[in-house]
């Protein structure tokens, strides 16, 4: 047995076979079939050999809006987008979905996983137009779970009492950079470390037997 075999056999049988992956999207509205996906951002979650999470660095893409899709201005004065900008570098959806799923199915397969997990904040929105922006450009072997998520709404509400991502963060120690918020890459981070933080938390309750028994991965 090599020294990374019971990192990869303890994520696998942590989360029963499924893989814990932010992700964040930022949107021209609320609609993932008629609205633009701008960007997309995801944190690969890993196990340390204390068996404590943590996040990998991120993988990201700006998204071309795709072709006949709305764009809700009052999205981008949230977010600060501007989609016509020269420097954005952005790219069609498939290619930015090869970006980012690509590299999660090969962390899957190392881990010995099943199938990613979306970690989200409002885990359902970015789900939603991850698997529309996927029908719509055909994009094949789709790693991600069709309908499971972890909420660290629901997560953080329960631990910190926080639902809002800023507060939740600085409730549990991460500070919180306004100014750096709504760019896919940074609410990702932050999600991420947020979800390591509660779940490691939660399990320093009682380490030897919090994650313990089999994972089918269904």
């Amino acid at each position: 047995m090599n020294e990374e075999q019971p990192i990869v056999e303890g994520i696998a049988r942590r989360f029963r076979g499924f893989l814990p992956v932010v992700v964040d999207v930022e949107t021209a509205g609320f609609d993932a079939q008629r609205h633009a996906l701008l960007e997309i951002a995801a944190v690969i979650i890993r196990m340390r050999p204390d068996g404590n999470l943590e996040p990998a660095a991120p993988i990201a893409a700006h998204v071309l809006p795709f072709v006949g899709s709305e764009i809700d201005p009052r999205a981008l004065a949230f977010n600060g987008i501007d989609p016509d900008h020269p420097f954005r570098d952005a790219v069609a959806e498939h290619e930015a979905l090869a970006r980012i799923l690509t590299p999660i199915r090969k962390a899957v397969k190392s881990t010995g996983c099943n199938r990613a997990i979306l970690v989200g904040h409002n885990a359902h929105f970015d789900l939603g137009f991850l698997a529309a922006a996927v029908e719509r450009t055909g994009f094949k072997r789709n790693p991600f779970h069709a309908f499971s998520v972890f909420d660290t709404v629901s997560l953080a509400g329960l631990m910190f009492g926080q639902t809002v991502l800023a507060k939740a963060a600085q409730a549990a120690g991460l500070g919180w950079q306004n100014s750096e918020a709504h760019a896919a890459i940074y609410d990702a981070e932050q999600t991420a470390r947020l979800f390591c933080t509660i779940v490691n938390r939660w399990q320093a309750l009682d380490p030897v037997h919090f994650w313990e028994g089999p994972g089918d991965g269904r």
